[in-house]
């Protein structure tokens, strides 16, 4: 299942409140949203009864998150929420690989775990990400081998 696209401004002001009072919130609400002007709704595609859901932080100590959640009426926001949620519990084991992923949305949340979502603009950045990493791990080395001569 891919992504759901849709984006909204960030209410700053609504939101750095929402961070500051948080139990277990960051300590400094303004430097967590610095790079948080737009949220993208991080669920699976989905239709319009169901609210978008973009998450702002995670607290350790209990495992709840702020989430952000809205409805779109066209092109504009009708209704938003700040939400304070337990962390969704399932969680994928992969036992022939050792590998497991949790859920990165909250308890009860709507269609397909995040596992089961993909996001191609994600996987392309990262792609070009690791593309880039290995670039520049060649160039160290070949500057490396052209010290030993």
């Amino acid at each position: 299942m891919l992504q759901c696209t849709a984006v909204t401004e960030t209410p700053y002001e609504e939101a750095f409140d929402a961070l500051d009072d948080m139990k277990g919130g960051p300590n400094d609400p303004e430097t967590q949203l610095a790079y948080k002007a737009h949220l993208l709704c991080e669920l699976g595609e989905h239709t319009d009864d169901v609210q978008h859901a973009a998450h702002l932080w995670i607290a350790e100590d209990p495992a709840e998150s702020l989430w952000f959640l809205w409805t779109m009426g066209g092109a504009h926001v009708i209704n938003h929420q700040f939400a304070t949620l337990t962390m969704c519990p399932a969680r994928l084991i992969d036992v022939p690989n050792g590998n497991r992923d949790w859920c990165n949305y909250f308890e009860g949340h709507p269609h397909d775990h995040s596992f089961r979502v993909t996001d191609p603009l994600r996987d392309l950045l990262s792609e070009r990400a690791r593309a880039e990493a290995q670039r520049l791990i060649s160039e160290d080395d070949a500057d490396d081998s052209r010290e030993e001569c």
